[in-house]
């Protein structure tokens, strides 16, 4: 009688993965994958960044909860505990947090938070982290300062951090939307928790700064700033070339000068040894630029699949374990559309969607792509800020 379960049960799993492969080949979404919740007890989560803060080999985040005024810190608490709500921590409380970022602003080894401010708050702030590592989930141990050369400057909207060679502290690499809009660099002073001493220099006009992304684009061994600019008359992706020093960073241009860009990922979509970047369009398609022998590049569109909302983030890496890189997007204006989907790249080089989301949310951001349940696939990490799904995770059913 139990070999007869056992039979029968095995038999509809067959006929259940069948019937999934016929769907998939035809070009079906297929079925959603579980949601699990990381936090969502403020209002308007914007953007994942991530960081092993604390040395455990796993990857933590931070976030800015935009209507909230919040700026949290989530400590990933490894595989056992990843489908629960993480242990969290308020690090500041600052209006309009656009991005938050881990950075060791100071070198003294404890990992901090700056966040960047838009709306009237127009404002770069430290979240200066306690040096004790056992206190690091103690809000009260936190301490918030602005940058003073960052006040009313612009409306900032992305922060990158750069430690250059042979220092110990980073520089802060910052990018802007609107009046006043730039891409440009806070430098420290020697003491650098003096924040009123550090400087800034503007290195390049921008419309609405999406991505910041470092990257060797012309494989010279020093990172450059890639870079996705959606509004403006620069609009685009492009990149300024690292001066590896003293210098001017030149700005070079990969293309999409008409579409408005939003965020961006880069590697090798069709291991062939040459980069691609493939950008998000509000909008419109998945385009995907790739770097040709001669040094330029190459437009291609991947179409959005239908019944979805408009691109936001993208995130690039192997779902299925076939060796190929497959794209995960996200969408805002997704009300009662998906917003969150997979595009499995097939061996011909074109694709097939993959429901990931389903129809809940309706704004997505940033996305990554980690194994947080170490089952040996990638999983999909993301945040939603209107309907209150807050920072969430999708696990990848394999």
């Amino acid at each position: 009688m139990a070999d007869g379960r056992v039979l029968r049960c095995l038999a509809a799993c067959c006929v259940f993965m069948v019937l999934c492969a016929a769907a998939f080949a035809a070009d079906e979404p297929g079925l959603p994958w579980p949601r699990h919740v990381i936090d969502n007890t403020s209002r308007g989560a914007d953007g994942v960044r991530l960081a092993d803060v604390n040395g455990d080999g796993c990857q933590d985040i931070a976030t800015g909860w935009e209507e909230g005024g919040v700026v949290r810190v989530y400590l990933n608490p490894g595989p056992a505990g990843a489908k629960m709500p993480w242990p969290a921590v308020e690090v500041g409380r600052v209006r309009s947090p656009e991005d938050a970022v881990f950075a060791d602003v100071d070198g003294d080894g404890a990992v901090d938070v700056v966040s960047a401010c838009e709306g009237k708050e127009r404002t770069i702030y430290v979240h200066w982290a306690p040096r004790d590592p056992s206190k690091y989930l103690d809000g009260s141990q936190w301490k918030t300062e602005a940058i003073p050369a960052s006040v009313a400057r612009t409306q900032w909207m992305f922060i990158a951090p750069a430690v250059s060679p042979g220092s110990r502290v980073p520089e802060l690499f910052a990018g802007a939307k609107n009046e006043g809009a730039c891409i440009g660099v806070f430098r420290p002073a020697d003491a650098a928790r003096d924040l009123a001493a550090w400087s800034w220099e503007r290195l390049q006009a921008a419309g609405w700064v999406m991505s910041l992304v470092w990257a060797d684009m012309d494989s010279d061994g020093a990172p450059d700033l890639l870079f996705s600019d959606r509004k403006g008359a620069n609009r685009g992706c492009h990149w300024l070339r690292n001066p590896g020093g003293s210098g001017e960073w030149a700005l070079l241009t990969a293309g999409l000068r008409e579409h408005e860009v939003m965020f961006l990922a880069t590697g090798d979509v069709d291991d062939d040894g040459m980069r691609d970047i493939v950008v998000a369009t509000r909008g419109g398609p998945i385009m995907r630029l790739e770097q040709n022998p001669s040094g330029g590049w190459d437009e291609t569109a991947i179409p959005m699949p239908e019944n979805t909302g408009t691109g936001k983030g993208v995130g690039l890496g192997d779902l299925d374990g076939d060796g190929l890189a497959d794209i995960v997007f996200t969408c805002e204006n997704a009300k009662d559309k998906r917003g969150v989907m997979g595009l499995r790249q097939r061996e011909d080089g074109t694709w097939s969607p993959r429901d990931i989301g389903g129809l809940d949310g309706v704004k997505f951001d940033r996305v990554e792509l980690l194994d947080l349940d170490a089952d040996g696939d990638l999983d999909v990490l993301t945040c939603e800020e209107t309907a209150g799904l807050g920072v969430i995770w999708y696990e990848n059913p394999g």
